[in-house]
């Protein structure tokens, strides 16, 4: 059985130099998502409103996405495992047809709300540190917690479909717009519809996600050297280069001038979300 590696020099023939302990988020436990979001109330803008009312049908656009609000509440029946509650927010655009044949372009929020367990270990011990704060008087940190820290990562989704429902009554229609972050609302130039509108629209998402939990802790890594960059700092002035000369590198776009004969079907996660967009 090999001794135990303590930190400091190590004379190793794979080249590991030293044996460093260092202080860093530990993932325990992480998952991912393929969600296919049925039926997502769209709340548009006011000045939609009326456009919508007249709209023979909607169709999908593009997505946005804001912000997620993640909380993490530990699992009373089985320890060490935490509940994750996201709610994202999305900016949608989506493509309104009246009586012309032209499309209206209308703006609104959709609201997500999901939840995941995952595992995040257990610890009780309190931190404290004399780190400064910036804007404040040097002191120590205010005192906090090891808990484990949800780290949700997301791209914008994909808008797989849209549609109008009538509403005729209360009963058969979702509750109203939640509360909105300040922040959120601030990325929408106009007051949003609350959600009491006779007609409303609802739109079909497709989103990708990772989820995973982190603690602080202290692990010992090996070292092989010092990371030193090997690329020159440019100047950052722009006329170190001839433009000319830079543009006789670039290839010539043959195929924005002679369409394929085949269309090939999409391959990744950018392929699909401009053919969705553009509706083909």
């Amino acid at each position: 059985m090999p001794e135990k590696v303590m930190p400091g020099p190590i004379e190793d023939p794979s080249g590991i130099r030293e044996a460093v302990c260092i202080h860093t988020r530990k993932i325990y436990d992480s998952c991912r998502d393929k969600d296919c979001i049925e039926d997502l109330r769209f709340y548009p803008k006011m000045q939609y409103v009326d456009v919508i009312n007249r709209a023979l049908s909607v169709k999908g656009g593009s997505a946005k996405l804001l912000h997620v609000y993640v909380d993490v509440e530990p699992v009373s029946f089985n320890r060490g495992f935490y509940t994750v509650d996201m709610r994202f927010f999305y900016a949608v655009t989506l493509q309104a047809y009246l009586s012309c044949p032209a499309p209206v372009t209308v703006e609104g929020l959709c609201v997500f709300d999901k939840r995941v367990i995952l595992f995040g270990s257990e610890g009780n011990a309190k931190i404290f540190s004399s780190e400064l704060r910036v804007g404040e008087p040097d002191i120590q940190m205010m005192r906090r917690a090891n808990a484990p820290i949800a780290v949700v990562e997301a791209v914008d989704p994909i808008v797989l479909d849209a549609r109008i429902m009538d509403c005729c009554g209360k009963r058969d229609c979702d509750c109203d717009l939640c509360e909105v972050p300040s922040f959120v609302n601030s990325c929408f130039d106009g007051e949003l519809s609350s959600g009491d509108d006779s007609r409303r629209v609802y739109v079909t998402l497709g989103q990708f996600s990772i989820v995973r939990l982190e603690r602080d802790t202290q692990l010992l890594v090996p070292v092989y050297d010092y990371c030193m960059p090997e690329k020159e700092c440019s100047c950052g002035t722009g006329g170190g280069e001839d433009p000319c000369g830079i543009f006789r590198n670039i290839g010539f776009p043959v195929g924005e001038f002679f369409p394929p004969n085949t269309v090939k079907l999409p391959e990744n996660y950018e392929d699909a979300k401009f053919c969705c967009a553009s509706g083909r």
